[in-house]
C-alpha cells in the first residue's frame, strides 16, 4: 500500500533534517581546518592588545602623531618571544609635505637593531610622478632597508581610473629609481575594490583591524596592520601594530640588497 500523506511528510522532514545536519557538519569541519592553526589571538597586557598567533616577525608604523620616539626603548622591549623587528615611518605626502619627524625617526632607527621602512601618503588629485619625485628627494634607502611604500587610502574626489593611473605613475618612477618593487599599503576593502585588479603583483601591506586570524583580502599579502591601539615602551601615544607573513628568510629576502646611486 502507498504511504500515507502523514508518513510522507514525516520522511520529508527527516530527510531535510539529515541534509541540514550534514551541511552544518561539513561547514564546521571546514572552519576548523581553515582557522584552527591561528588559535585566534593571545592577549599581551604589556602591549595593551591581543596579537595574532602564528607569526614570527612583528613591527609598528609611526608618523608625527606618535611625537618624539625613543627608538632604543622600542627595540629593546621584548614580551615573551615577541619584540618589534621592523618599523615603517611616514616620510612624505602629496608633492610638498614632509613629515616633520621623518628625519629624526629615520636616523634614530638606523642606530637600533630594527629594520626600517619609509612610506608616502598618496593624494590621487595630484600628479603621481611628482609625488614620487618628492619621496625620492627625501628618502635615502640603503641596503637592509625595506622597500618603499605607497599608502593609498582615498579617491580624493577623483575617479577610480584616475586613482589607478596616478598610482601606476608613482610606482613606476619609484621602482625605476630604487630598483625594487614598491609595497602598496591599503585597507582591505579599498584594496579589493580599487587596486587588486591592477596591482596584485606588488607586495601588499594590508590594514584590517581586529580580525581573529588574517585579513580578508583577495590577494596574498606581506604585512598586516592588525591593530591601531597598541602600546610600547618609548612611545607615549597609541601605535599601529603589524605582522609579516612569512619566515625570517623571506623577510630578509624582501629587504634592499644593493646600494642606490
Amino acid at each position: 500500500m502507498p504511504a500515507s500523506k502523514k508518513t510522507r511528510k514525516r520522511r520529508f522532514f527527516l530527510w531535510t533534517m539529515a541534509v541540514l545536519i550534514l551541511l552544518l557538519s561539513l561547514g564546521w569541519l571546514y572552519y576548523q581546518s581553515r582557522f584552527s592553526w591561528c588559535q585566534r589571538k593571545v592577549r599581551y597586557p604589556a602591549f595593551g592588545i591581543s596579537l595574532p598567533t602564528g607569526y614570527l616577525i612583528h613591527g609598528i608604523d609611526v608618523s608625527r602623531y606618535q611625537k618624539n620616539i625613543d627608538w632604543n626603548a622600542v627595540a629593546e622591549m621584548k614580551i615573551r618571544s615577541v619584540r618589534m623587528d621592523f618599523g615603517f615611518v611616514k616620510a612624505t605626502e602629496g608633492v610638498t609635505y614632509t613629515d616633520p619627524l621623518f628625519k629624526r625617526n629615520w636616523q634614530s632607527m638606523e642606530r637600533t637593531r630594527m629594520v626600517r621602512g619609509a612610506y608616502h601618503y598618496f593624494k590621487p588629485s595630484l600628479d603621481g610622478k611628482k609625488q614620487a619625485d618628492h619621496f625620492i628627494r627625501q628618502v635615502d634607502l640603503r641596503p637592509g632597508d625595506l622597500p618603499p611604500v605607497l599608502d593609498v587610502e582615498e579617491l580624493d574626489n577623483g575617479s577610480p581610473a584616475q586613482l589607478v593611473e596616478g598610482v601606476r605613475k608613482w610606482i613606476d618612477r619609484v621602482e625605476q629609481h630604487y630598483k625594487v618593487k614598491p609595497v602598496i599599503y591599503a585597507g582591505a576593502d579599498f584594496y579589493n575594490k580599487y587596486l587588486f585588479a591592477h596591482f596584485s603583483k606588488y607586495p601588499l601591506w594590508v590594514a584590517h583591524y581586529y580580525q581573529p586570524c588574517e585579513p580578508r583580502v583577495l590577494s596574498g599579502w606581506k604585512f598586516w596592520q592588525h591593530n591601531d591601539r597598541g602600546r610600547i615602551n618609548g612611545i607615549a601615544a597609541p601605535v599601529d601594530f603589524n605582522v609579516f607573513h612569512g619566515s625570517r628568510e623571506s623577510f630578509d629576502a624582501l629587504r634592499i640588497k644593493r646600494t642606490i646611486p
